[in-house]
């Protein structure tokens, strides 16, 4: 499956929608995969053969397809493999943008840095500069016997959910992804920590030389931790949640930015303000389907255990993610177009010039307010007997409203023409 989903990629790379289209057509027919794998090398062997170079199922930097390089190919670009490298580790296993073991570099420049790739030859197979990059992310591999985290990387523009902006269609970048094992037995280096924290201090590091704002994203229990025990470590907790996400089956990661959807192509990852509401389908004894709304449609992640859903549900409240009115605020706080809370008026949304509250708070107070009202002018009398009104069984139900309402004034004699009324009617049909 590994192989058909690079030689898919590779034939529809200069096509992100059609990509996806075809994957989502997969995904629902599994059986057609065959179809499009044959679709995909067809079209890599006319490719090749109208090019006097034959075409590479690799991804190449200098080519600028599919990652983002931030600069072109040439002297002092992060293509150029003269350009010294700050940090490197070498034999890293990569799964995207391709399945292979390479030399991971991290070039610290806030004009020429990122993360790049580099091949037994000596050259640069694909990489991203710091400036395009989104998130970083460290996540713990669930189900393995030996510890191992995933590092992520995704390129603005490849989150995998929102549309991609006009200058990035051409050549949609793609998120990098590799596995880091933590050292064990004889491998554990005195003094030295086995996991995956320093190489995640090392990008770090670069993405503040480089000015991003940017850190790399651990799962925290803050955020979100899952209540089913670990069969194979008992011990510790888990930060993912199983779920399926058409044919595929992954996991989903409750991070302080967002959601994360891997470890499968396509990765999807929805922040915060890509979200509009969340809301739950399928409720069984033991499973449920969350469903994401976004701007572009709903994405559903089904089979989820009930096990998890407290947690997911304190998640889902704690950063107002099933209120849809708080979707277009979040928006704004990314682009940084909202104005401080106690300087917004209340046509924006914030606050409404009164006592600061915000569009959401003043709802809520509006709908408590009208519950109270109701309270208020709800009469006990009218569906308990009293003593006053004792009779009202003999008199078909209603005598006491009508006695009230005569009691009343005006509202008595609006009462008696509409009961009026309403007898006319009868009679005439």
């Amino acid at each position: 499956m590994a192989a058909h989903a690079q030689e898919i990629d590779v034939a529809f790379a200069g096509n992100h929608e059609l990509r996806k289209r075809v994957y989502a057509a997969i995904d629902q027919n599994p059986a057609q995969n065959t179809l499009f794998r044959d679709i995909s090398t067809y079209i890599l062997s006319q490719s090749s053969s109208n090019s006097a170079e034959p075409v590479s199922k690799k991804r190449k930097l200098d080519d600028n397809n599919g990652v983002q390089n931030g600069s072109p190919a040439g002297g002092g670009s992060l293509a150029n493999p003269a350009l010294k490298a700050w940090r490197t580790y070498p034999g890293v296993s990569f799964s995207m943008p391709q399945r292979k073991k390479f030399t991971l570099e991290l070039v610290s420049s806030k004009a020429e840095g990122g993360i790049r790739a580099v091949g037994a030859d000596g050259k640069v197979e694909f990489g991203i500069a710091w400036k395009d990059v989104d998130q970083v992310f460290c996540l713990p591999v669930p189900e393995k016997a030996k510890r191992q985290h995933n590092f992520i990387v995704l390129p603005i523009g490849g989150d995998g959910v929102n549309p991609l902006p006009e200058h990035l269609k051409a050549n949609p970048p793609d998120p990098i992804l590799w596995t880091f094992e933590e050292a064990t037995g004889k491998n554990i280096i005195e003094g030295e920590d086995p996991g995956p924290g320093p190489m995640a201090e090392a990008i770090h590091h670069c993405l503040i030389q480089a000015g991003t704002g940017k850190a790399v994203i651990f799962p925290e229990p803050e955020e979100f931790e899952s209540a089913i025990v670990q069969n194979h470590r008992k011990g510790e907790k888990a930060y993912h949640v199983k779920a399926h996400r058409g044919s595929k089956e992954g996991y989903l990661f409750l991070t302080k930015v967002g959601i994360l959807w891997g470890f499968k192509k396509p990765l999807a990852y929805l922040d915060f303000a890509s979200v509009n509401s969340v809301s739950y389908t399928a409720v069984l004894r033991n499973t449920f389907n969350l469903v994401v709304a976004t701007q572009n449609g709903e994405i559903e992640f089904a089979m989820v255990d009930q096990a998890d859903y407290s947690g997911i549900n304190e998640y889902i409240q704690k950063h107002d993610l099933q209120d849809a009115s708080m979707a277009a605020a979040r928006r704004a706080k990314k682009l940084n177009v909202n104005p401080p809370a106690e300087k917004e008026s209340g046509a924006n949304g914030t606050a409404d010039g009164d006592d600061g509250e915000t569009e959401l708070q003043k709802a809520e107070r509006m709908l408590q307010d009208e519950e109270d009202d109701e309270e208020e002018d709800y009469d006990p009398g009218s569906g308990e007997s009293d003593g006053s009104g004792s009779d009202s069984e003999d008199e078909g139900g209603g005598g006491e409203e009508y006695e009230e309402g005569e009691e009343d004034g005006e509202d008595g004699e609006g009462y008696e023409e509409g009961y009026e009324e309403e007898d006319m009617d009868v009679q005439e049909a």
